[in-house]
């Protein structure tokens, strides 16, 4: 995914420089719809975690502990409406919600080629969710920021704090000092269907502000690799996500939020294809509810991270190739491998594929992060891995996330004891410990069957 968050440089030289270039992977690649430095998306993998590790460069003004938690307002299920309620047109869910909707501008710092000290600036969106001032966006939003400011509808500018965040759903939450401000309902996500009208307001392009577009739901639970190792089940939406627009809410035609827009999907470069349009993303609602509450009581980063159960792998879904050639129905293909976590510490290995979590198959990479995130930090766990062709069985005990430095990574781990599925070879060790790739082979085949198993 492109990163779209509006980057205006105060010197025309030398602020990329600090942040790096971007290498695309694909011709097409999903993108944040803000992202300023918000991280490359596109490359493979995963962060099996609840959170990220990198804070903002503005640490947390940490709010003193609320005796009493402010309060969210919740729409009922949907069953528990009354039968006769009406929706709303487009121009009265704006006019009913627009006030509960903010801007967000924030301040970046870095160090042009010449060593020189430069900032530069980035818009993104936001939505009221108590009438204290407790303001709900993405992560990638305020990312890397010195400073952050919160411009409501009637154009009063306030200095926000980040509250609280949790990168691997990529929200944040501001507290800005306001009191009796409008905010936003939550609705329910898991009650939407495709085809189900929805409006989206933001910081259009980071000038044009409340800004609303209409659409659809397009699908439901998209699997979406938003950044280098970070992979959400995202709702697909044909209304018009521009930049400046990440972390706006997606409305239901009820006027209730379902969604924060974060994501949208175009083309990378020059291309003779067709362009992709009408492709974006948001956040269930639902999702993440729950962690918009505790941040809100705990108020900070580390209340969200010390409670995240963390395998320390980043991975992603095994190809349809791999299935074949394995004879395995899925997956969670072990990318990378972080130093310190519970994986390095087990023997699980980069290219090792996760099949089994306590019994219980393993099909994706999402579905072993939800089975992770169902337990708590310090079980015990028993993965079963698909390696080289060769089953095995590692048992690893769960870290919280904070705990493992996600900047250094495990090239080769501890030996493991396998037990070699029937009819299959031993796994095959790399001569001289070379690392190739499938360019030094004849072909794919002979690529497969030198690491999974085959005979050379």
């Amino acid at each position: 995914m492109e990163i779209v968050l509006i980057v205006v440089l105060v010197l025309l030289i030398g602020f990329p420089a600090f942040y790096g270039a971007k290498t695309l992977i694909n011709k097409y690649t999903p993108s944040y719809s803000e992202g300023g430095v918000g991280g490359l998306a596109g490359a493979i993998g995963s962060d099996l975690s609840g959170t990220k590790d990198e804070t903002p460069a503005a640490e947390a003004t940490e709010e003193p502990v609320a005796t009493e938690t402010p309060v969210i307002t919740t729409a009922p299920k949907t069953s528990d409406k009354a039968t006769t309620s009406t929706e709303y047109s487009e121009a009265e869910v704006y006019a009913n919600n627009v006030a509960s909707v903010v801007s967000i501008s924030t301040t970046l710092e870095g160090y042009n080629y010449f060593g020189q000290k430069v900032q530069g600036a980035a818009a993104g969106s936001g939505f009221i969710v108590t009438t204290d001032g407790y303001i709900l966006t993405n992560y990638h939003v305020i990312e890397g920021s010195t400073s952050i400011t919160v411009i409501t509808y009637d154009g009063t500018q306030y200095p926000a704090t980040v509250r609280g965040y949790d990168s691997s759903n990529d929200i944040a939450v501001l507290k800005i000092d306001a009191k009796d401000l409008p905010c936003v309902t939550f609705g329910d996500s898991d009650e939407l269907k495709p085809g189900q009208h929805v409006v989206a307001i933001g910081n259009a392009l980071g000038q044009y502000g409340f800004s609303i577009t209409q659409g659809i739901i397009s699908g439901l639970a998209r699997d979406v690799q938003v950044d280098t190792d970070l992979t959400m089940s995202l709702i697909q939406t044909d209304c018009t996500i521009n930049s400046g627009n990440s972390g706006g809410p997606l409305f239901n035609m009820d006027g209730e939020v379902i969604g924060i827009t974060n994501a949208k999907l175009s083309s990378a470069g020059y291309s003779s294809s067709a362009a992709i349009e009408n492709i974006g993303f948001a956040i269930p609602i639902n999702s993440v509810t729950d962690i918009v509450v505790d941040i809100i009581a705990n108020g900070s980063t580390t209340s969200v991270e010390d409670k995240t159960p963390f395998l320390g792998i980043a991975g992603q879904d095994v190809s349809d190739e791999i299935k074949s050639y394995l004879g395995v129905n899925g997956g969670a293909q072990v990318v990378t491998v972080y130093d310190g976590g519970a994986a390095a510490a087990a023997g699980i290995q980069p290219n090792d594929i996760i099949i089994g979590i306590n019994g219980k198959e393993v099909t994706s990479f999402e579905g072993l992060r939800d089975e992770i995130a169902a337990l708590e930090i310090g079980d015990t766990v028993v993965f079963t891995i698909n390696r080289s062709g060769s089953t095995l069985n590692v048992t690893a005990t769960l870290t919280a996330k904070s705990a493992v430095n996600t900047d250094t990574t495990t090239t080769t781990a501890p030996e493991a004891t396998t037990t070699p599925t029937p009819n299959q070879a031993q796994p095959q060790e790399t001569p001289n410990g070379n690392s190739y790739s499938a360019e030094d082979f004849g072909s794919l085949y002979d690529f497969f069957n030198y690491y999974y198993g085959g005979q050379n």
